[in-house]
């Protein structure tokens, strides 16, 4: 018997979320007459009045029944996804290189070195994803040697690191260890430390690639920002007992930059047919979404209250081993990719980066966060433009 998923993560805040839209739905209509609703949304339920075919008596009944659907629509997804058949099968490729946790994955291929360095709060395979879905072979097939550094879990050791643990021990060693320089490929959070890394070791980095990657936090909404900042003190005493941001806290703040659209997503695969590509692919990114990685603690704060909070690399104030990351210091070629659609990191945080690297290639494909990486047009929009920068170095 398949075991069933555990996802959505964590399953109860979805289920909550959902619950509370529902019952403020029904709750409102009473007062929607009371002057408890703002003059756009009393001319928005005109509208929606205006279009009932049986005038005002109909609309409690036909409210009652969307909101019974969106909710039957949310456990029917839900319920697909959790049994659905589709398991990730892919040979890994062999380890190059380890040190505690973290390893380096040689996908093989001919010509330049390219160290694909993802976020620490993800597993790394989102970058091999699934067979036609991986960016590691697609490179190791046209004309790269594809490395991938796997992070891996935070064990003992990695508990107490701190970002320049990361960058200027663990990410340093694997580059010294590496046939170099290399191309230094950041995906997401992963970006930010190539930056650090690239500034503090320009003789093992040739160049920089800046996959969908924050740089100005305040950007885009600096109050929201703020607040996921202002979470550590609630964070803490979690952090003291595990050493860690556990994973289903880790998913929280995340539903905190977008809270309906795990409903939304859901109620969508559930009208999907279950054999089809596009379903088995909605599976593949959700099970990696809800297979997350811890963070250690120290890391944590240094990137909720530094980055998020205080906004340290966007004012220039985030340091490493005590020196300044300054972006405009890079003397190397650099491609920036800004998706336009990403909802994760939003262009107006990503975009600064290229404007702080003198010469930089800025890249802004049609595309969101994890389909620029993953998706059906990902190879369109980000594995040939990319690929065809690296060969022109």
């Amino acid at each position: 018997m398949t075991e069933l998923r555990r996802g959505p993560r964590p399953l109860l805040l979805h289920l909550t979320l959902a619950m509370l839209k529902s019952a403020a739905s029904l709750s409102g209509w009473p007062n929607s007459n009371a002057g408890l609703t703002t003059p756009q949304m009393a001319a928005k339920a005109q509208d929606i009045l205006a279009s009932l075919a049986g005038g005002a008596e109909t609309f409690p009944p036909a409210l009652l029944e969307e909101v019974l659907a969106q909710d039957r629509g949310l456990i029917a997804g839900i319920a697909a996804y959790r049994r659905h058949p589709w398991r990730r099968e892919m040979d890994e490729p062999p380890a190059i290189w380890r040190e505690g946790e973290s390893r380096v994955l040689d996908y093989g291929g001919t010509g330049p070195v390219v160290l694909f360095v993802p976020s620490l709060v993800n597993r790394a395979h989102v970058l091999d994803l699934a067979p036609g879905r991986s960016m590691l072979r697609h490179f190791a097939a046209n004309g790269t040697r594809a490395l991938l550094l796997d992070w891996g879990w935070p064990g003992e050791v990695e508990r107490g690191f701190t970002l320049t643990d990361y960058i200027a021990g663990r990410l340093e060693r694997a580059l010294q260890a590496l046939p170099g320089p290399v191309v230094l490929a950041g995906y997401c959070m992963g970006g930010l430390l190539a930056v650090a890394a690239a500034l503090r070791r320009p003789d093992r980095v040739r160049a920089v690639a800046l996959l969908a990657t924050p740089w100005d936090f305040h950007a885009a909404d600096g109050e929201r920002a703020a607040q996921i900042g202002g979470l550590v003190p609630l964070l803490e005493p979690v952090m003291a007992l595990t050493g860690t941001v556990p994973i289903d806290a880790l998913q929280v703040l995340f539903a905190m930059l977008d809270p309906w659209s795990i409903a939304d997503k859901y109620r969508g695969f559930a009208k999907l047919e279950q054999d089809s590509e596009r379903a088995r692919m909605f599976v593949a990114l959700e099970d990696w979404l809800n297979d997350g990685v811890p963070l250690a603690a120290p890391v944590a704060r240094e990137c909720l209250s530094g980055w998020y909070g205080a906004n340290t690399p966007g004012k220039g104030q985030w340091r490493i081993a005590g020196a300044t990351v300054d972006p405009s210091a890079l003397g190397m070629p650099a491609f920036v990719a800004v998706p336009a659609r990403d909802r994760i990191v939003p262009p107006e945080s990503a975009a600064p980066l290229a404007a702080l690297i003198q010469g930089a290639v800025l890249h802004t494909p049609s595309a969101g966060h994890i389909g620029m990486a993953a998706g059906a047009t990902a190879e369109r929009a980000l594995w040939r433009p990319l690929g065809a920068w690296i060969a022109g170095l």
